[in-house]
């Protein structure tokens, strides 16, 4: 039996503040996680999070040296708390990470296995980063149904480019948008 989970990754004030194209992604997001709830699926969010000091981020990292000169992720800070418009429940998982991937210096791994999740949905801001890599590491961890939710229509010919490059996984298109009234899926356009 597959037991799914939908990952909401990197969704932080100063990652939507940077990020956001005025595409409506949080509403849509907002609809997708309300879905996942009425259908009893859970809802686990991951955000990036560095310990006061840095010690987890190495001198050989540009993409982490860029990071720190931006201010960005300092566990604590207002910038690196989840968005409120898709602010987690009480009882829903939040997983600190360390790096791209939801899986890097985090506990999600335990986290899925703990729940017997075998099938993910992943959904974050920033495709080429969080989603990618964590894509890549669920395929290498044999999770199965891997699916991706793009983050905004201007964003999906770089969404789609990507994930084409993932050749085992299961979904390389986005899902169909959701009738935000109803949370039902609208027919996928051919």
């Amino acid at each position: 039996m597959t037991s799914s989970a939908l990952l909401v990754m990197d969704v932080q004030r100063d990652v939507v503040d940077l990020a956001d194209d005025g595409s409506g992604y949080l509403p849509r997001l907002r609809g997708a996680i309300d879905g996942a709830r009425a259908a009893g699926v859970p809802v686990v969010y991951v955000v990036m999070g560095l310990r006061p000091g840095d010690p987890e981020v190495s001198t050989r990292s540009k993409v982490m040296a860029n990071v720190l000169r931006a201010g960005l992720f300092t566990e604590g800070a207002p910038g690196s708390e989840i968005h409120p418009d898709i602010a987690p429940r009480a009882g829903d998982v939040v997983v600190t990470k360390r790096r791209g991937s939801a899986f890097s210096g985090s506990d999600l791994d335990l986290v899925l296995r703990a729940r017997d999740i075998d099938s993910l949905v992943l959904t974050g801001i920033a495709t080429s980063a969080v989603v990618l890599s964590t894509l890549w590491r669920a395929v290498d961890l044999d999770l199965g149904g891997v699916l991706s939710i793009t983050p905004g229509s201007r964003r999906l010919v770089p969404h789609l480019a990507a994930l084409s490059s993932v050749p085992d996984a299961p979904h390389r298109l986005p899902p169909p948008p959701c009738d935000a009234r109803h949370q039902t899926p609208l027919p996928h356009p051919a």
